[in-house]
């Protein structure tokens, strides 16, 4: 099984997401995570690295984890991640550059397929 992490920088927009994609999983399907938005209440649009690590970890059963990400420093935040992983994990792990919307939506749907 394939699983899926959404880093956005936007909590609201991963979540908007997220409720899409799950319209489209099955139960025993492909499992979802997120790493979205920074812990600041003024400024709460941004990435982290240790968050998009911890979401990765946190759906490391899978045979392979697709990260899709919405904006070039969610990229960075994504990559930094990967370096402060075991490097097994790291190795399952596939960054795509796909429109965040989209192309979680059609992962969702390979993975569930």
């Amino acid at each position: 099984m394939i699983n899926i992490v959404v880093v956005s920088h936007s909590a609201l927009l991963a979540q908007g997401v997220e409720a899409l994609a799950r319209q489209m999983m099955r139960r025993d399907g492909c499992r979802l995570a997120l790493a979205a938005g920074v812990d600041d209440e003024q400024n709460p649009i941004g990435t982290d690295a240790l968050q998009v690590m911890a979401a990765i970890e946190s759906v490391a059963d899978g045979d392979g984890i697709v990260v899709l990400m919405d904006l070039g420093s969610a990229l960075l935040s994504a990559e930094t991640a990967l370096e402060l992983l075991e490097p097994a994990l790291a190795a399952k792990v596939t960054l795509c550059a796909a429109p965040l919307v989209e192309g979680t939506l059609a992962a969702v749907v390979a993975a569930n397929a």
